[in-house]
């Protein structure tokens, strides 16, 4: 990015800088940061909310370093391309964790003698593809929500680099990835009832959080990609580039560009633009019910009735009887009963047409806590052969051999 000319304060609107707080020192940093901070009136995140109406072309990479370190001092790093160059050994393969729509995402080691005061520990670092899907925006809204944003539940950002046309981000590192490889990689091991339940829950408590502002925040992008897992599967929200700033005053909702992913979209959104924390609740009954079934969102390699999740589960979630057929065979029949059914219809409130009727999300966290309570366990293997296929794999997963043959359940007719 060649500049023209520096940014001027009035440009801070682009960047989404508060130049109301004050400059902080760099002496330290506390990279050990666990607990959430409240999320105030935060003026930055309404001027990046409003910004980009044009490129930022114009800015100098040295003068949004300037505004970027003024307004978060200690809390981020400032990396320089070398550093993280000599750490993933100039982006090498063998460090590569991945590749999405941002660019390549790299895993490195840093310690103090990396910089002083930051704790040693893996992080993650991802490295802006300039011809991908996404951009400086992306980057920059990235930075702006996870420098000012703190909590258990959300992906914690160490520090950020911009150098000319170069873009990168430092994370924490997540070891067990994203939830969508534990749910949809064949190779995986499938994840246990409980170990589900605990990422719902804390994937709501995160929504919950940012939903919870006086000003809320908007994910906007929520799934299973964006769900990543540590060591103990505590669940972070992660990739804030779409995030946006809610409606204020006597706003009902924010009108934007439909971005996100199809699938996991909530239809009002996608038909009018019209933004709201219910869009988001939305996508996390999507969530919930790929977790239940261990089916995408949408698959169009499958009959014409099941492509689409939410559709397919609807007629199958209101009791337990039915629920047997879609329930992830992968679990083997090792799940609560009552604790499915629940789960299952409060996923379907989550998708509800109306956005009035889906819950709020700290009531979806107070359900979700209350599953933990079920001990009972599904008395049969699996159902053999599923009303919805005639083949020896259930929701891709080979059934022969491992599954019950119980009494038949009629299959849903529709009328």
């Amino acid at each position: 990015m060649t500049a023209a000319k520096c940014c001027s304060v009035e440009d801070s609107i682009i960047l989404g800088i508060n130049f109301s707080h004050k400059p902080k020192s760099k002496a330290h940093h506390n990279g050990s940061e666990s607990s959430s901070r409240p999320i105030g009136p935060m003026p930055s995140f309404r001027r990046l909310q409003v910004a980009y109406s044009g490129s930022l072309s114009t800015c100098s990479s040295q003068r949004i370093n300037e505004d970027l370190a003024q307004t978060f001092g200690s809390d981020l790093f400032d990396f320089q391309l070398v550093e993280l160059k000599g750490i993933t050994q100039n982006f090498s393969r063998s460090y590569l964790l991945g590749e999405g729509g941002f660019g390549k995402v790299h895993k490195a080691y840093v310690d103090e003698g990396f910089r002083p005061g930051l704790k040693p520990q893996a992080v993650a670092v991802k490295h802006l593809d300039i011809e991908g899907l996404q951009g400086h925006r992306e980057w920059l809204a990235e930075v702006i929500f996870l420098g000012q944003l703190r909590h258990p539940h959300l992906v914690k950002l160490i520090g950020y680099c911009c150098e000319e046309d170069e873009r990168l981000l430092v994370y924490e590192f997540m070891p067990r990835g994203s939830l969508e490889n534990h749910l949809f990689k064949r190779l995986s091991i499938s994840l246990p009832w409980g170990t589900r339940l605990k990422i719902a829950i804390g994937a709501a408590k995160g929504l919950a959080f940012l939903h919870g502002a006086e000003t809320p925040v908007i994910y906007r992008d929520f799934k299973t990609s964006n769900i990543l897992l540590d060591s103990d599967f505590t669940a972070k929200l992660s990739d804030f580039g779409l995030a946006k700033m809610g409606p204020e005053g006597s706003n009902t909702h924010v009108t934007t560009r439909v971005m996100g992913t199809y699938g996991y979209a909530a239809p009002e959104y996608v038909s009018t633009g019209h933004l709201t924390t219910k869009s988001d609740v939305y996508s996390f009954g999507v969530v919930l019910l790929e977790l239940l079934t261990g089916r995408r969102s949408m698959e169009k390699s499958r009959p014409k009735g099941e492509q689409h999740l939410v559709d397919w589960v609807r007629p199958y979630a209101s009791s337990s009887r039915r629920l047997r057929y879609i329930i992830d065979p992968r679990l083997g029949g090792q799940y609560s009963v009552k604790g499915a059914k629940e789960m299952a219809q409060l996923a379907i409130q989550c998708v509800s047409l109306n956005p009035k009727d889906r819950p709020k999300m700290p009531m979806v966290v107070e359900k979700l806590e209350g599953l933990q309570n079920y001990k009972d366990m599904a008395i049969t293997c699996g159902l053999w052969p599923p009303p919805t296929t005639k083949s020896s794999r259930v929701n891709g997963v080979s059934t022969k051999g491992g599954y019950c043959k119980p009494s038949p359940v009629a299959p849903i007719r529709k009328s």
